[in-house]
């Protein structure tokens, strides 16, 4: 029989000097779940480039308050319930995603755009997240975690797999088309490239020479090594390239990445009628997306869309393929202590696949 045993205190991971990579371990108090509340034992929280985004203060004007713990792609295990809560057993694992509540009743809401809902709570983001081993969240609002499936490999899918997921559908292409996935071996891409596969698409991946084996073991029909490129000319090259490997271009590309560069290069690797998803965020400045002025997007029917996570049936569908086996998320599974080492890596481009903090381990 499971232990439902809550402790008075527990481990929590702080940004402990904003604007920095710096973190702290502390100890935190154990909330007690209110009206349609869980306490849930996390066990698993993905690192999202978003964590250290947040952490450095590099995501636009956004700052966060003194003592923030981050996180936001949880999984664990309900161990008590708050008054009047039924959609939630004890016992069950659930998942903790990036809109950790919404009103759900508001016209966001209800056309399934609760991101934008006005009384949403986002997770890590003035309000508690999930890099803690104990957290109080809207049980409505937590994802259930299918039965056998390894609560290391849903974690990422809680923000990261949502959000490719989501920006493959809003790319509307039709088994046996091109994708092409800027970043394709990192957090985002190499989600992508698993779904892109499920839905019988052909993937280009594009990404640091590092990442090729990488980006082809997880299902990469081709792989274009952006270093290659350089100089006068450069951008040109890379789109003959790309051009090249998908027989004329991609018919749509995600930029997964957070780079403006990419943004600049992508409508160039599209073939007519090819369409741009826009999932990375750039840090600091964002400039415009070169050639995209009304003359070339009218000449050669382009499209340009936007996209931003999901919402609860996004999150319940995007972990379908995992349960079926059709994905296998390229997880490394790190101690709490490691947060800060993980976002320098992620600084630094060294990271495969995504980073899970095992919340159960502090060293």
């Amino acid at each position: 029989m499971s232990d439902f045993t809550v402790p008075k205190k527990a481990k929590a991971i702080i940004y402990s000097n904003p604007g920095t990579t710096a973190t702290e371990i502390i100890d935190v108090d154990v909330p007690e779940p209110q009206d349609g509340e869980i306490l849930v034992r996390i066990t698993h929280s993905g690192v999202c480039h978003t964590d250290y985004s947040l952490a450095t203060q590099t995501l636009g004007h956004v700052r966060l308050p003194e003592g923030q713990v981050g996180g936001h792609e949880g999984v664990g295990v309900v161990v008590k319930l708050g008054p009047g809560v039924t959609a939630r057993q004890l016992g069950e694992r659930v998942g903790i995603k990036w809109i950790a509540s919404s009103c759900l009743t508001c016209e966001m809401c209800l056309y399934g755009y609760e991101s934008k809902c006005t009384l949403r709570k986002v997770s890590g983001l003035g309000h508690p997240g999930t890099f803690q081993q104990y957290l109080v969240t809207n049980a409505q609002y937590a994802t259930p975690i299918p039965d056998g499936v390894d609560s290391a490999k849903a974690a990422p899918l809680l923000c990261g797999g949502i959000t490719v997921y989501v920006a493959l559908q809003r790319a509307e292409l039709s088994p046996g088309q091109w994708v092409a996935i800027s970043g394709g071996g990192g957090g985002l891409g190499s989600l992508a490239t698993q779904y892109a596969k499920t839905m019988g698409l052909h993937v280009l991946a594009i990404d640091h020479p590092s990442k090729a084996d990488f980006c082809r073991k997880i299902g990469a029909d081709a792989f274009l090594d952006f270093t290659k490129f350089s100089g006068e000319g450069a951008d040109k090259a890379l789109a003959d390239e790309a051009k090249r490997l998908t027989g004329g271009g991609a018919h749509a590309i995600l930029v997964s990445n957070s780079s403006s560069k990419s943004y600049d290069q992508a409508l160039d690797l599209v073939r007519y009628g090819g369409t741009l998803v826009c999932v990375g965020l750039p840090e600091g400045s964002s400039p415009p997306i070169a050639g995209a002025v009304p003359s070339n997007m009218i000449m050669n029917r382009l499209t340009i869309k936007g996209t931003m996570i999901g919402n609860r049936k996004d999150a319940v569908e995007c972990l379908k393929p995992l349960a079926r086996g059709q994905i296998d998320p390229q997880v490394t599974v790190r101690p709490m202590s490691h947060l800060t080492q993980v976002f320098d890596e992620m600084h630094a481009g060294r990271i495969q696949g995504r980073v899970v903090l095992d919340m159960t381990k502090l060293e």
